[in-house]
């Protein structure tokens, strides 16, 4: 837990003493002896009491297989401590040294199509080589042993951004790993013939060493091998971190321990909600995608965070201050960006802000990656706006420990549906599952209406409305909750292609949606994907693309709330409720975009009762968020544009932001607002 860590920070009191984690990833290596100095001034300045540390410098720590260099990060540690500031110290083996790559290139990772990635750039070692595990482990091990009593080291940081560039290995030391995690999973070849459909294009296996990962076949690999693979390769990377972690509770088991999620983008490799459990505080990367939704991306990425968290305070162990390096244009944020886009993590529950990285690489890959201190040294506009970040977060310390406060409306986010429904050989690839629930939460900030992303696995019954866009693989045991959901009350609403598979990538047979066929009252019995660039009319002003259903209606309570107006399916059912139990379940059988979903949705959270909780005003123009503590809720109102925005009603006493004698409270251009209210 983030509370095990902050009672470790140099100066505080255990748990009494609250404060938001500030800082970035300090890399002392890239620079000469004579900057640390200035570094841990600079850092005291702009309040950063946090760094990870020595994340890329398992070259300087190891030069040679049986030589060691430990000198310049002791100096660097003990610095840090004289400047009152936290490490969290990383196990420093996300990229392997060019003595190990040379000695051993069978650590190296090999594509689908058998091509051998080199080194010359980072994260170059495959997940399932036993070489690779080996010298890993020894370094973990000598790290562990020498810092585990030094008064600085506040945490362990697994790794880095594990399987960013390395998730997928197709090597033999993957195939006989992938052939071992089957063997667990299945128990007989028999039982895996059977999951893999192995009769459909002569592929029944009768030895285990038959089976391969899916590497550059003649045509489309088998789906559930594809869907299998890609549950092993999350385990495989999972099953790393968990041999990291185990020599670091040995030896230090007071240390917590985290490695950085990168919940962000496309990033979907890495079942992140799998491997929550087995660190004691989750942690995030995220950077900006510049796009019409990129602050609402942000929001929704943040909030998924706090999701896999359950609700628990997390750790942003790197964004950016300005611009980054790696998108085909890097622009540099705007003034009051850099503090707008860090509290929206906080407000999402976030009790540690920091970036990559300290100081701006003079040299490397990432030069032209921003920093907290920027080319132009500490007399620019960026250092000022880090060192005035750094004030705002210790005025907020107050919140630090809070958690997320319930919001009344759920969207459900499943990984095994995001892998399975954007595989090859289905009706459409056009299909995109985080834009799709991505435009289900702009909506909702539209409407000025809270929303928590969850997963499959945690407490559905804490929202009153749960929307499950694309759950396309649903397994038995998740369609009984879905229908206890409703009949106790909860309203569901789901989308085209959704409960189509079991866990197997097996079609639920009889008719679509399949596992959710009763509960919703409909049926379904052809798919209508629409081509790039086809729409369809519904009943008033919206338009759907990419997706069309013809729909049955089953059940007599099922009523039909809007219709096609054009296309093949002119005059059928296009959104559909029926009455189940106390609750409802709902279809919407097209892609609306985000302006079609605003439309609809208050017709769709009517039956719950579920209300902006913001004046109509402020709607769509500020996003609200709530923290709870132990003897008060912390309202976060963040300004989604730029303009002057006013928010009349607003109670409490605010932490940050102008707030009125009575009650109006002001919203510069990008502001955000903290007011604490008290709990009765």
């Amino acid at each position: 837990m983030i509370s095990t860590l902050l009672s470790r920070m140099p100066g505080a009191d255990g748990d009494r003493t609250p404060r938001l984690l500030y800082g970035a990833d300090y890399n002392p290596e890239q620079w000469p002896r004579s900057v640390w100095q200035d570094d841990v001034r600079l850092m005291r300045e702009a309040g950063v009491n946090l760094v990870s540390l020595g994340i890329f410098s398992w070259a300087r720590l190891q030069p040679g297989a049986d030589t060691w260099d430990f000198g310049w990060l002791d100096e660097v540690m003990d610095l840090l401590h004289e400047g009152g500031i936290g490490v969290d110290l990383a196990t420093a083996t996300a990229s392997p040294p060019p003595w190990l790559t040379t000695a051993h290139p069978e650590v190296l990772p090999v594509t689908a199509t058998g091509e051998t990635l080199w080194p010359g750039a980072r994260q170059h070692w495959r997940p399932t080589s036993p070489v690779f595990r080996r010298h890993a482990l020894r370094l973990v091990r000598e790290l562990a042993a020498r810092y585990a009593g030094h008064p600085t080291l506040v945490a362990w940081h697994v790794n880095n951004e594990l399987g960013c560039h390395n998730v997928y290995d197709y090597s033999d030391d993957a195939a006989r790993a992938f052939r071992d995690w089957l063997r667990a999973r299945y128990g007989t070849l028999e039982a895996l013939n059977h999951a893999w459909a192995t009769a459909f294009w002569s592929q029944h296996y009768t030895e285990w060493e038959q089976i391969l990962p899916p590497r550059l076949a003649a045509s489309h690999p088998n789906p559930t091998q594809q869907l299998d693979f890609k549950r092993f390769s999350s385990d495989a990377l999972k099953d790393h971190l968990c041999a990291e972690r185990e020599i670091l509770r040995e030896i230090t088991p007071d240390v917590p321990v985290t490695t950085n999620f990168m919940v962000m983008g496309g990033t979907k490799g890495m079942n992140y909600p799998d491997w929550a459990a087995e660190i004691d505080f989750v942690s995030n990367d995220h950077y900006v995608h510049p796009g019409p939704q990129d602050r609402d991306e942000l929001s929704f990425s943040a909030n998924l965070t706090s999701g896999i968290s359950g609700g628990r305070p997390w750790f942003l162990m790197e964004h950016s201050t300005s611009a980054v390096n790696w998108q085909p244009v890097n622009v540099a944020k705007r003034p009051g960006d850099l503090a707008r886009d860090s509290l929206l993590h906080v407000a999402h529950g976030a009790d540690a802000v920091c970036f990559f990285q300290w100081r701006q690489s003079a040299a490397g890959a990432e030069k032209y990656h921003s920093a907290m201190v920027p080319h132009a040294g500490e007399d620019s506009d960026l250092f000022r706006a880090v060192r005035d970040l750094g004030a705002t977060l210790e005025s907020l310390a107050p919140l630090a420990g809070s958690e997320r406060e319930a919001a009344p409306v759920g969207i459900l986010y499943d990984w095994q549906s995001w892998w399975a429904s954007e595989q090859d050989s289905h009706p459409t690839s056009l299909l995109d599952y985080r834009q799709e629930a991505l435009d289900w939460y702009s909506a909702l900030l539209a409407l000025g209406i809270r929303a928590d992303l969850v997963t499959p696995h945690g407490d559905l019954h804490r929202h009153q409305v749960l929307i499950a866009p694309v759950l396309h693989v649903v397994p038995a045991d998740l369609a009984k909750t879905l229908t206890r959901y409703t009949e106790q009350g909860g309203h569901l609403v789901t989308t085209y292609f959704s409960g189509i598979v079991d866990e197997n990538d097996h079609v639920w047979l009889g008719g679509y949606p399949g596992a959710l066929r009763d509960l919703l009252g409909i049926r379904i019995e052809e798919f209508g994907p629409l081509v790039a660039g086809d729409e369809v009319a519904l009943d008033g002003p919206a338009t759907g693309t990419l997706w069309t259903d013809r729909i049955t209606v089953t059940a007599p309570d099922t009523e039909v709330l809007a219709h096609y107006r054009s296309g093949a399916y002119e005059g059928r059912p296009a959104v559909t409720r029926r009455t189940t139990g106390s609750g409802s379940a709902t279809y919407v059988s097209t892609r609306l975009g985000t302006r079609g979903l605003t439309s609809l949705l208050p017709r769709l959270l009517d039956p719950a009762g579920v209300r902006s909780d913001l004046p109509t005003e402020a709607r769509g123009l500020v996003e609200t968020t709530v923290r709870r503590g132990s003897d008060a809720r912390f309202r976060f109102l963040v300004n989604r544009t730029d303009d002057t925005v006013t928010v009349p009603g607003v109670t409490g006493d605010a932490l940050l932001g102008t707030l009125a004698a009575d009650g109006t409270l002001t919203l510069a251009p990008r502001a955000v607002a903290v007011v604490r209210q008290p709990l009765a």
